[in-house]
């Protein structure tokens, strides 16, 4: 297996995981609404997961603290790509 398919297993295990865990409560409102919009169930795990990774990215790589709020702006606004702010 591919590092990056790992790396994909793994952030979407973190994805069900706040899914079934309503925690963030802004990723299960997410993905409903993206599901509604007419993406998949892939398309919608691949988009929150550039939200998570971007937050990942920054700890990281820089040693920086979990931004949630960013990760919950970055949410409200899929499909538009999330950005590092």
């Amino acid at each position: 297996m591919e590092t990056n398919e790992i790396l994909r297993e793994q952030i979407f295990e973190i994805i069900k995981n706040q899914l079934k865990d309503n925690n963030p409560p802004e990723t299960k409102y997410t993905y409903d609404r993206l599901i509604k919009s007419g993406f998949d169930d892939y398309q919608t795990r691949q988009m929150i997961g550039q939200c998570l990774t971007v937050e990942l990215f920054d700890v990281l790589k820089f040693n920086n603290p979990y931004n949630n709020e960013r990760y919950i702006k970055n949410l409200k606004a899929l499909p538009k790509e999330p950005f590092d702010d």
